[in-house]
Formats: C-alpha cells, sequence, structure tokens
C-alpha cells in the first residue's frame, strides 16, 4: 500500500494551461471589515469620524449568507429524513459557508472556444509525459493490481490522475460540502447539486473521510481523479483493506476506483483506446462523425490506413474522428475512448489521456500537423454561424453558442450543399459565407 503522508492544508496551485476541475482552489474573499477606529483624539467640539456605510457589494454578500443558511436548513430537514443523521449533519453542515468564488465560476462562460492543439499542447507536455513513467514507475505494484482486476492498462490510469490533478499536486482545496451547498443554494444546477450534497453525505457517514478532509474543485469534484460524490459511491473500492475507501491519500484506492469506473464504463481488456490514421483521397468526411461505426477491418477495406501504412489493430465498432477538420489529424477510435469520454464528455479530454497514456508507454505522439492558421470562433460567431445555417434551411438547433451534434450536422449538410468538403468543422470564412446575401 502507497498512502500519501498527510492530507495538505492549502494545495499547490498554478499548472499553467491545463483543464483541471481543481483550478478553483484559491479561498473566496472574505467579508470586507469595518472600517478601522481613528485613535487619535478629536479637538475640542470636533465630531468623530463617521464610518463609511458598507458597500453595496458587502450587503449583498451579507444578503446572500442569510439565504444560504436559510437554504442549508432546508436541506437538513430532507438529509435527516433520507437517513442522514444528526451526527453527521452537524459534522458536516454546522461550519458550511457560502463560497461567492463558486458561484462566479459556476457562471462563467468563456467568450473563446480553445482549439485542439491549444489544449493537447498545455495538457500532454513532455514534463507531464515524464513526470508520468516516473509516477507509473513509482506506484507500480498498485497500477498492476488494478490493472489485472479491472483490465484497465497501468498508463491509462496514471494519465487520469496526470489529468485531473497533476499527479497529486493540485486536486483542490475547496471543501466539497460549501461547494454544493452553495451551487444548491445558487439555484441553477439545485437538483444536481442536492443529489451530490446528499451523496457527499453518505460518504462521511460511512466514515470513508471527514468533513475536515473532504475538499477537491469548486465544482465537487473530489480526491485524486476528481470524483464526484455520487460517483465515488458507485465506483470508489477500498484496494489497500484498511476499511475505507480513500482517494485523498490511498495510491491503491486512486488507482483501483480509476480502473473500476472505466471498466464499469464500457472498457474492453486488450483493446486500444484508437490510433491515428490516415484517410484516402477523395474520402467522405461526413462520415468521419465520430458517431458511425463498424469494425476496423471495414475501415481499411475503404482505403483507411495507419501512420507510415501501418495496419490497423483489430477494434470494434469503430469511429473515425477529425478533432480539427479535414486538415487536421485523424483518428479511428473505439468503445474505450468512448469509456473515457464517460469520464469527462469532451473530445479534447479524451484524446489527451489517450495520448498521454500512449507516451507513457513510450509510444508516439500525434504525428500529423494541426491546422494552426486557424482560429476557433468565439461563442457570439457560433452563435451567428447556428442562427445563419437555420436561416438557409439547416436546422443547427437554438443559437446558443455550443459546437453540438445538431449544429455539426447542419454544417456538414451546408457544406456538402456548397462542395465544401464536409467536416463539420466552422471557420471565419465559412461564417462570412453564410452570412452573405
Amino acid at each position: 500500500m502507497t498512502r500519501m503522508t498527510s492530507l495538505p492544508g492549502p494545495l499547490a496551485l498554478g499548472l499553467a494551461g491545463a483543464l483541471l476541475l481543481a483550478g478553483c482552489a484559491t479561498p473566496p474573499p472574505s467579508t470586507p471589515s469595518a472600517a478601522a477606529a481613528d485613535t487619535t483624539t478629536p479637538a475640542s467640539g470636533a465630531r468623530p469620524p463617521v464610518a463609511p456605510a458598507p458597500s453595496q457589494a458587502a450587503a449583498d454578500l451579507a444578503q446572500q449568507r442569510e439565504g444560504f443558511a436559510r437554504w442549508v436548513a432546508g436541506f437538513r430537514t430532507s438529509a435527516l429524513a433520507a437517513g442522514i443523521s444528526e451526527a453527521t449533519l452537524r459534522a458536516a453542515l454546522d461550519t458550511a459557508e457560502f463560497q461567492p468564488r463558486v458561484v462566479q465560476l459556476d457562471g462563467a462562460q468563456p467568450e473563446f472556444t480553445r482549439p485542439v492543439w491549444d489544449y493537447l499542447d498545455n495538457t500532454v507536455t513532455p514534463q507531464r509525459v515524464a513526470l508520468g513513467r516516473e509516477k507509473l514507475a513509482q506506484l507500480r505494484a498498485e497500477a498492476d493490481a488494478a490493472a489485472a482486476r479491472y483490465g484497465v492498462p497501468p498508463a491509462i490510469v496514471t494519465a487520469i490522475w496526470g489529468m485531473e490533478s497533476n499527479y497529486g499536486s493540485n486536486y483542490g482545496s475547496t471543501p466539497t460540502v460549501d461547494a454544493l451547498a452553495t451551487l444548491g443554494f445558487e439555484g441553477r444546477r439545485e437538483a444536481w447539486a442536492r443529489g451530490q450534497l446528499l451523496a457527499a453525505l453518505k460518504i462521511i457517514q460511512a466514515g470513508d473521510i471527514d468533513h475536515a478532509h473532504m475538499v477537491g474543485s469548486w465544482a465537487g469534484a473530489m480526491g485524486q481523479t476528481q470524483f464526484l460524490p455520487s460517483n465515488f459511491l458507485a465506483y470508489a473500492v477500498d484496494a489497500d483493506g484498511d476499511g475505507r475507501r480513500d482517494i485523498w491519500g490511498s495510491m491503491a484506492d486512486v488507482m483501483a476506483s480509476t480502473a473500476n469506473f472505466l471498466a464499469q464504463s464500457g472498457w474492453r481488456a486488450g483493446q486500444p483506446w484508437g490510433v491515428e490514421v490516415v484517410l484516402p483521397p477523395g474520402f467522405d468526411l461526413a462520415r468521419a462523425d465520430g458517431q458511425q461505426r463498424q469494425a476496423a477491418s471495414a475501415w481499411a477495406a475503404e482505403g483507411v490506413r495507419g501512420m507510415a501504412d501501418a495496419p490497423l489493430p483489430e477494434l470494434p465498432d469503430a469511429a473515425l474522428l477529425l478533432p480539427a477538420g479535414a486538415r487536421g489529424p485523424a483518428f479511428l477510435v473505439g468503445p474505450n475512448f468512448r469509456a473515457i469520454l464517460r469520464y469527462n464528455n469532451a473530445t479534447s479530454y479524451a484524446l489527451a489521456v489517450g495520448l498521454l497514456a500512449q507516451q507513457i508507454d513510450g509510444g508516439p505522439g500525434v504525428q500529423a500537423a494541426w491546422p494552426r492558421d486557424l482560429q476557433p470562433l468565439s461563442r457570439t460567431q457560433l452563435r451567428a454561424l447556428q442562427t445563419a445555417l437555420s436561416a438557409r434551411g439547416f436546422d443547427a438547433g437554438a443559437a446558443d453558442g455550443v459546437m453540438g451534434p445538431a449544429t455539426r450536422e447542419a454544417l456538414r449538410r451546408w457544406q456538402r450543399s456548397v462542395g465544401l468538403p464536409a467536416d463539420g468543422y466552422p471557420d471565419a470564412a465559412q461564417l462570412q459565407r453564410l452570412q452573405q446575401p
């Protein structure tokens, strides 16, 4: 068993560019204090200085905290009815605090999207690959035990560990109960937050972790591989046999729990996550939508080849993926890629995990060139694209600035109608053309 010697206090932050859920560990600002009293003796007859009135921001924060306390009191009643003991409620909720920073981050929606190559440049770095090899060598016994039990390769679990917390150096220091209670009170995702908070209380009540050490990201994900409380209840494993499922301090538990999550999400032992490929000339790019699935042998029969004309691996239910459109690399991905998506439903994330694991194992990174001259559309531009597509009769769904399946399919149909490669990848030139009368 390998166990972290102690749970840290304020955890190290600042892994530049990494998409880590623990990126909000900075504590929220405290309530502004009243102005310090003037200790000088005023002149005879002079009026003492008057303390300034509290700012509107401070008044709003005080009002939010009062509302938060009422919300917690109401939740406490429902948690008690759901079987949470008074002792657990006192330990977890009596000291719960409203976290303004959580509300700010939950409401933040960046205007500019990030190109996949930029994301990979900042997450699958030579330093992270080297550190992943070093960490895996240190934890080979725990990783091999998890692999033997669940069929998930050690490098994949190590890569997720690297992506989620930079190998345990940054898994957040926000109290999980506070974060989830704040999200519940804020109301945008109240039903979800209430369910996660109840799950967190069940974990505390079971004795897996105490309230003081249950810390993680601002969004409620916990531990070294960032499990939400509901996923902890479903997948966390006591691999070291100490009677606790400890994804904060026990590396045996971290490795086994992460592997168990993937195994129960459809991981197939002995298959790769995917492989970089070359498409034949004239290939119908509309079929490389990540959804059309067939055996790798069927794709090979259509002329799809591995890099340097290497044969494709045996891979059932494989789909082609063009994460940067027709000008970028192509990948053939299988069921294990989709299992990684269950961990974090973002193509860039799943690619990063697969490529990081591949390089930890000594394999190559991406070999084809990325179209780095292309600038991704902003959310405002994507809304304009969606509006223009729908206006031309290609239903792109709601104009929400999110490049979802409906928008991508609408773009493919328009591209095909005007003789462009139907790769579903938007750029500024296409937006300009769509907006022309």
